[in-house]
């Protein structure tokens, strides 16, 4: 065998057994083409990934800062910074027409919060300004109190469509429901 391009690890007893294997080989003839090169596999983008990642944790994250809302005793509220106040004081007294709603009633958190990101991306879609999100009381959870309001908060925080959000007035549900501002279109 001319040029011998196995390892050299190979025992004598493999490389005999080898050589017996391809005894009757011929080798392939020249044809005279020439072999295209291998196409190199496109670059990683590295950094892409690394925000897309990081932009999935944000998204299942219900961690946010206490100073980026304000919050008045027990009353859920929210502005994006740079919003006047006055926006505020109109979403309170019901200025906007609620155009959409929500009700997460016997829901668990997981399904709560599929549900409110699809419901949030599904009004802005549809040009949908005010809309209310029912989280219930907490009257039927376990010890009585309402485990989806606070996480309810933390996730509209954490959407830009959402600019402003505050407890619901009485006749649109109180305290076991928000009212959401969103971007217009």
């Amino acid at each position: 065998m001319a040029g011998n391009r196995l390892p050299a690890t190979l025992s004598p007893d493999d490389l005999a057994l080898f050589q017996a294997a391809v005894r009757d080989a011929q080798p392939i003839a020249d044809h005279g083409r020439i072999a295209p090169d291998p196409v190199a596999a496109p670059p990683i983008p590295k950094s892409l990934l690394r925000d897309e990642q990081q932009a999935l944790a944000d998204s299942l994250s219900d961690y946010i800062g206490w100073d980026d809302g304000l919050e008045t005793g027990e009353e859920l509220v929210f502005i994006r910074p740079g919003l006047r106040r006055d926006t505020l004081r109109k979403l309170r007294r019901g200025h906007w027409i609620l155009q959409a709603e929500l009700d997460l009633h016997g829901m668990v958190s997981v399904e709560a919060r599929q549900a409110v990101s699809a419901f949030i991306a599904q009004c802005s879609k549809r040009g949908s300004r005010c809309v209310r999100i029912i989280h219930g009381k907490g009257l039927g959870s376990k010890n009585r109190e309402p485990v989806l309001r606070t996480k309810v908060k933390h996730w509209l925080m954490q959407k830009d469509e959402v600019l402003a959000f505050c407890q619901a007035r009485a006749v649109d549900g109180g305290s076991g429901a928000v009212v959401v501002l969103l971007k217009s279109g």
